[in-house]
């Protein structure tokens, strides 16, 4: 009896965990959106440590300036910084809302999408090709001495 409740105090804890990790990645942006006078988060050092390294962005690199525009109402200029912006803010209401009816219920919903392998390894597909494509546009547009300036080596 005290395995299956240890094992059930440690699902509501993660779950626990889960809400407050989206409502933290909502709320970040949010409040980086009211310190975005004249648009200084466009100009500004990314702390990205790949890029910070190399001058090259990773895969998640964009994310936070995509939803603190989504944010503000552009979103054009937050799919320009990520695509992925947009979904991220909509996973992430999803998964408070979701996660919360789970602790009230005692239900698990969704466990079948979320452990998917399929959805998951297209997902990485995708995010390695919209990587690749956006590492191309940016060595395109963007010159040695540009690269170098958006890292530490400057």
């Amino acid at each position: 009896m005290t395995s299956i409740n240890y094992t059930i105090n440690i699902k509501s804890k993660r779950k626990i965990y889960g809400i407050i990790g989206a409502f933290i990645t909502l709320m970040i942006p949010f409040f980086l959106m009211f310190f975005n006078h004249n648009n200084h988060l466009e100009t500004d050092q990314s702390l990205c440590p790949l890029k910070m390294l190399t001058g090259f962005p990773c895969p998640g690199c964009g994310i936070t300036k995509s939803l603190v525009y989504f944010y503000e109402g552009d979103l054009q200029k937050s799919l320009y910084y990520h695509i992925l912006g947009p979904l991220v803010i909509l996973f992430c209401v999803v998964t408070i809302v979701v996660l919360t009816t789970e602790l009230i219920t005692k239900k698990e919903y969704f466990n079948n999408l979320l452990f998917n392998k399929k959805l998951a390894y297209g997902l990485g597909i995708f995010l390695a090709t919209y990587h690749f494509i956006r590492i191309i546009y940016f060595i395109k547009n963007n010159s040695i001495d540009d690269i170098l300036h958006q890292s530490i080596w400057k």
